[in-house]
């Protein structure tokens, strides 16, 4: 409870609606006008060439950044998920990437059909340094780039547009100078303008259009233009008409593969990409959970799994997500957060009881048709598909209802309860998970289950019995029952083992009992397989008790089910 009267409340409140938040410091941003956008009306039926960057970008974001082990091991988790396209650092700036480049060329750690990607500055001596590091590489592509926003040519550079073309242009001949003596490599060029996002429209078409005029791609020997929303500044919708007016406006499009490098800065990295694609892009830069400066670089996880999830081959292979998650905190130190799509502890989980409900009548759904098409309520993706569980699908605390524990039993301990059982059961549980105030896991609520219905205290148990079969196909039992303290000896009769039980029952002591719901099921397969069985008993004001009994035995289960009704009866 609130310890402020509500006068103090309205103070608070008056305060904060007089308070402002500096917005006159900044300006929108100015979209530009394409009134005939054509990228709304596409689909996303393929998934695009993934490049990661992990290892650069990603590495540079680290307050650690890797140790050469751990960049191998990122690297060889890079190449099993299926990355034709690496970039594996900035040689020229750092000695631990050049010597990573290095290892990986000559102890032939580059398979066939992986071409390997490094990052390199508009400078002489850092294009040369880099070529350098390239040296015996089967493929790689030469990634170029300089800033051409207006605002970096104003506060850092201090040139003009034509002076940042001339470095751009120079810095591209300086690529093809040096790379011409690497006889056995073939080279790519890829050539970002950075902050593309920040550089006026005909200007970013002008620059890469005088790159494209030195480097002389054609259709069969395209270069990579990528166009970087270095920092994100303004809506993902934005960002695609930028590039649809510069894919329109590119003189030779049909010679360059169009790349994006998406920034997290607004939160939309992913969907920046997604209506990148949709505007006709060819190719996606991206890290493992999006992990790269400041917010982030764009999540290639996320974006390959919604490709997946509208059956979509991703090219990516995510199946082992739990793996792919402890090796990216491991390299990076970076905790995945449990809410990360996908591959967050619990992305896959429901406590609130009406989506508990309806994932367990889904999945019943899916599993009864045996149909191969997933639709689930509120699961977009099967979890299995990506190492995951049913069984964490749902989990249980003080917002859950009865599917939820419907569900945890059936799914951990296969025990699926009739609806009353299930309807009495739950305010047990919803008591224990508030009295708890977080999440009550599956061993609590069966240990609750146990308690109540199963190994019930109270002053009947169940001895020995014997069973025999009389003439009319009617049976004998003959049982020894412990009251309290005492034992007492019952015999009754009946049509079967449990009508015998209960009419000894009756006899013993005094007083009507009917069964009125039964069922009885196996627990498990095989030699340790047992039964378990669940019914109800009526007295004579026609209440309704509730007993569960387990044994490999079916009729010892069906008689301590019965004993345990009864002592609930009593209780």
């Amino acid at each position: 409870m609130s310890s402020q009267n509500p006068s103090q409340v309205e103070s608070n409140r008056e305060s904060a609606d007089t308070r402002k938040m500096p917005f006159h410091k900044y300006k929108p941003f100015e979209p530009i006008k394409l009134v005939d956008r054509t990228w709304p009306d596409s689909v996303i039926t393929k998934a695009p060439q993934w490049c990661s960057v992990d290892l650069r970008d990603g590495n540079q974001a680290l307050i650690e950044p890797m140790t050469p082990a751990e960049k191998y091991k990122m690297y060889n988790l890079l190449l099993e998920l299926g990355f034709k396209e690496i970039e594996v650092g900035f040689p020229a700036a750092s000695k631990t990437d050049y010597d990573f480049v290095r290892m990986i060329i000559e102890e032939n750690l580059i398979p066939e059909d992986v071409t390997i990607q490094v990052l390199c500055q508009a400078r002489e001596e850092l294009i040369k340094r880099t070529v350098e590091s390239l040296q015996g590489s089967r493929r790689a592509i030469f990634h170029l780039y300089n800033s051409t926003s207006k605002l970096q040519r104003r506060v850092v550079f201090n040139m003009d547009r034509s002076q940042v073309i001339k470095m751009a242009r120079d810095a591209t001949e300086l690529v093809k100078k040096y790379t011409d003596e690497l006889a056995d490599t073939e080279v790519i060029l890829e050539y970002s303008p950075e902050s593309y996002t920040a550089t006026e429209m005909d200007f970013a078409v002008e620059i890469c259009t005088a790159v494209m005029d030195v480097w002389q791609p054609d259709v069969e020997n395209k270069m990579i233009i990528n166009l970087p929303s270095t920092v994100e500044m303004a809506t993902p919708n934005i960002y695609a008409d930028q590039l649809e007016w510069f894919m329109r406006e590119l003189p030779n499009r049909e010679s360059a593969i169009i790349s994006l490098h998406t920034h997290n800065d607004r939160g939309t990295g992913v969907a920046a990409s997604e209506l990148g694609i949709m505007a006709g892009a060819d190719r996606i830069e991206g890290t493992l959970f999006g992990n790269g400066e400041r917010t982030g670089n764009a999540d290639i996880i996320t974006l390959a799994m919604n490709i997946f999830s509208q059956g979509i081959d991703p090219c990516l292979y995510l199946s082992d997500m739990p793996k792919i998650v402890a090796i990216a905190e491991e390299c990076t130190k970076i905790p995945i957060h449990v809410r990360q799509p996908y591959a967050g502890e619990l992305v896959f989980t429901a406590f609130s009881g009406s989506h508990q409900d309806a994932i367990k009548k889904g999945m019943s759904l899916v599993e009864k048709s045996g149909d191969q098409q997933w639709e689930v309520p509120y699961l977009p993706i099967d979890p299995t598909d990506v190492g995951g569980s049913y069984r964490e699908t749902v989990r249980v605390n003080s917002q859950s209802g009865k599917g939820g524990i419907a569900f945890v039993l059936e799914e951990h301990y296969g025990v699926s309860l009739p609806r009353p059982l299930l309807l009495e059961f739950s305010p047990i549980v919803q008591a224990l998970s508030e009295a708890d105030g977080g999440e009550l896991k599956p061993d609590v609520i069966w240990d609750a289950f146990v308690t109540g219905y199963i190994e019930v205290e109270g002053p009947y148990q169940l001895v020995d019995y014997q069973l025999q079969m009389q003439p009319g196909e009617r049976e004998v039992c003959e049982a020894r029952i412990k009251v309290a303290d005492n034992s007492i000896d019952i015999k009754g009769q009946g049509s079967g083992p449990i009508d015998a039980f209960v009419d000894g029952l009756v006899l013993a002591l005094n007083e009507p009992l009917n069964v009125v719901d039964y069922q009885e099921y196996a627990l498990g397969e095989g030699k340790d397989a047992q039964a378990i069985c669940i019914l109800a008993i009526t007295d004579d004001k026609h209440a309704v008790f509730y007993g569960v009994g387990i044994s490999q035995n079916t009729t010892t289960a069906a008689f301590k089910a019965i004993i345990a009704a009864i002592n609930r009866k009593w209780k």
